[in-house]
């Protein structure tokens, strides 16, 4: 097995950690949640999380004064001390997400930089297993611009469950169960773009042999959808959604259709809006053709 960077993460307290930096930042400042309402919208067998967004100035204001800094600051190098989480590995270290929609948001960053359109390693997804093993709830990774990321240092993102009270975990958790299986690859039977499922277990409480096997998983997709093969260091945009069940991999060719943006947890059946007009949008389009529309479409 390739020599991985150590964990670091302490056991059972990754949870613990995350709520008490939370109440933390909360009251320092550092963290600003986006408040929203939510609704539920039904779209075949789906019922898609729709959040719409009560107030987007704040964010707005911090992006515009981002790029007054610098076109390349980076948030994550130096990152704000105030929204450290833990410490995961030698390699990595669990942030709270700044602007964050839904509570206990963390982000797995790299210590040195790495770009977001580089190919995920060994090292990133032992730091995600470990998260992953004391939280239970969906893992992420935007590739680069085209699939939804707003940061270029690599980072991937831990969403716990519930999203809501109304879904005991994601909205597609349904129709993941009706993938048809071939070579050990799932497809969705409502999601015409390209996408690959494959099915994983968190059994092993062993980080590096289970991140080794995530990463063979991750691998086997990738090249099941030709977006990259083991001897690229770059891929074409993609999403990845993990979870202690289930890996998905969808490949992309925008950021967003009719000003909707989405990211992988479009892709889970968790939307964002900015305001009513778009609700309004989502809700004439129907949210598959959104996914669909933002996807890359599936040849031959």
């Amino acid at each position: 097995m390739k020599e991985v960077a150590k964990i670091v993460l302490e056991p059972d307290s990754l949870w613990a950690k995350a709520k008490k930096q939370t109440e933390y930042a909360l009251n320092c400042g550092a963290l600003n949640p986006i408040a929203t309402d939510y609704q539920l919208l039904k779209d075949q067998d789906i019922d898609f999380l729709v959040r719409i967004i009560n107030n987007l100035n704040r964010k707005d204001n911090a992006k515009k004064k981002q790029k007054k800094l610098s076109k390349d600051f980076n948030p994550f190098l130096p990152y704000e001390k105030d929204l450290f989480v833990a410490e995961i590995s030698e390699n990595h270290v669990c942030l709270l997400n700044k602007f964050n929609v839904v509570d206990n948001h963390l982000l797995i960053i790299t210590r040195e930089f790495e770009s977001q359109e580089t190919l995920l390693n060994l090292d990133d997804f032992a730091a995600l297993s470990a998260c992953l093993l004391q939280v239970d709830g969906l893992g992420f990774y935007n590739s680069g611009k085209i699939a939804g990321a707003s940061q270029r240092h690599k980072h991937l993102q831990l969403v716990p469950f519930p999203f809501v009270l109304e879904l005991p975990k994601t909205p597609i958790d349904k129709v993941i169960k009706t993938a048809k299986y071939q070579d050990n690859i799932g497809k969705i039977s409502c999601f015409n773009f390209a996408h690959a499922i494959a099915k994983i277990s968190f059994n092993n409480s062993n980080v590096l042999e289970l991140a080794q096997q995530i990463l063979e998983t991750y691998n086997f997709l990738l090249k099941s959808l030709k977006i990259a093969t083991d001897s690229q260091r770059k891929a074409d945009p993609y999403n990845l959604l993990i979870t202690r069940e289930w890996m998905m991999i969808i490949r992309r060719s925008q950021p967003k259709y009719e000003s909707i943006s989405v990211n992988s947890l479009g892709f889970s059946g968790a939307l964002l809006v900015k305001d009513e007009q778009q609700l309004k949008k989502l809700k004439q389009l129907k949210p598959l053709t959104i996914l669909e529309k933002v996807a890359q479409q599936t040849h031959g």
